[in-house]
């Protein structure tokens, strides 16, 4: 009998943000693909975040960082 694989869960959301601040740290020290690491932690942020009511305080702190991070991510690129 196959069995059914159920859809990982979503990671808590201190998870998330000492994920993202990890990256955020690596990038400022110039570590490669740090740029695309720190993108990819922002999305599944924002992927978990979609599921929390408007007001939440995590939706307002990834509002206020995504900003500064793309700053980050796109000062790497050129």
């Amino acid at each position: 009998m196959p069995s059914q694989r159920q859809p990982a869960a979503a990671p808590p959301v201190e998870k998330l943000r000492d994920e993202i601040y990890r990256q955020m740290f690596r990038l400022e020290a110039g570590r490669p693909g740090a740029g695309n690491a720190l993108a990819l932690a922002l999305l599944r942020a924002w992927m978990v975040c979609e599921q929390l009511p408007r007001s939440n305080e995590t939706r307002r702190w990834l509002r206020q960082l995504c900003p500064l991070c793309l700053r980050m991510i796109e000062s790497q690129t050129r």
